[in-house]
């Protein structure tokens, strides 16, 4: 479906990160003219949101997301939430540390495209930040050091999380089924991003160590640069209604979902988009040491 040029608008919302798009109707359907605003708002402002789209189906999303690559599988592990999208659901899990989606296969995700589905009364916001103006904010001397450096990631994700562990058996059953194939993959700390070139820090809770360092030298290096990841500065918070789509270049951001909602439903699906190897600046791509997740990154469904 064709949408009039000026009828589409981008409203910027931080100096660093995100932006909302008015005017456009996502569908499987779109035009050529509003998926490349799309994409070039993506690229710069790494997470883009878009009010109204409750005439969106979980096939409506997916067909949309084909627009813009290429579906993965919902997850390398959790197969039991959804066969194109993954039911991101409070009575499984809530993912409420900082992370970079799936960063513990080798193919780290391209994108992904988020659909709020139930919607508690009050809370239930999710915050995206900026890897790459994290990256941008070092001093010279950080950057060098980070761009030399490489960290574990593993899908065991304890190593960098503050949240007070649930200990109910749903979410128990979740974390059986998240960790029932092991995974691990070292990657650049300083990624090269495929499409700008900008450079980006690929850090996250699912990093289990710094290469080359002791464990305590591991954790200080994660923590400096992690928490230049998350000043407030480098990031932009969504509040939802229902309808509400959020899309995020997963190679150049970070984001968590706020647990504060209490005891009620929170329900969004998501798809993602499959990605390359990520590349650092000395031109060495990330290497598997355990797991293979090549029927993860081919989605049977995009031949059906």
């Amino acid at each position: 479906m064709s949408v009039p040029a000026d009828a589409v608008r981008v409203v910027k919302l931080g100096a660093h990160i995100g932006a909302r798009i008015d005017g456009i109707r996502l569908d499987g359907d779109l035009d050529v003219r509003s998926v490349d605003t799309i994409r070039a708002a993506l690229a710069e402002h790494k997470v883009i949101f878009f009010r109204g789209q409750e005439h969106l189906s979980e096939d409506g999303q997916y067909e949309f997301a084909e627009l813009l690559g290429a579906p993965t599988t919902p997850h390398p592990t959790v197969t039991s939430a959804g066969a194109k999208s993954l039911a991101i659901d409070s009575h499984q899990t809530r993912s409420n540390v900082w992370h970079t989606d799936v960063t513990f296969v080798d193919r780290v995700p391209k994108a992904s495209i988020l659909r709020a589905v139930t919607l508690p009364e009050y809370g239930g916001t999710t915050t995206w930040a900026s890897t790459v103006a994290a990256y941008n904010s070092l001093p010279a001397s950080l950057k060098l050091l980070a761009e030399n450096l490489r960290a574990r990631h593993t899908n065991r994700y304890d190593y960098a999380a503050d949240a007070v562990d649930r200990t109910d058996d749903f979410e128990l059953a979740y974390r059986r089924e998240f960790e029932s194939t092991y995974f691990e993959t070292e990657h650049p700390v300083v990624e090269v991003h495929p499409e700008t070139g900008e450079r980006a820090l690929l850090l996250g809770c699912f990093v289990k160590e710094i290469v080359g360092v002791s464990s305590s030298e591991s954790r200080a290096l994660f923590r400096l640069f992690q928490d230049r990841v998350t000043r407030l500065e480098h990031t932009t918070r969504w509040n939802w209604s229902l309808g509400d789509v959020a899309i995020w270049d997963n190679r150049a951001t970070q984001h968590y979902a706020v647990d504060d909602y209490d005891g009620a439903h929170r329900r969004l699906t998501r798809i993602t988009l499959g990605g390359p190897v990520p590349v650092g600046v000395d031109g060495r791509p990330s290497t598997v040491i355990a797991g293979d997740a090549r029927d993860y990154v081919t989605a049977p469904h995009r031949a059906a």
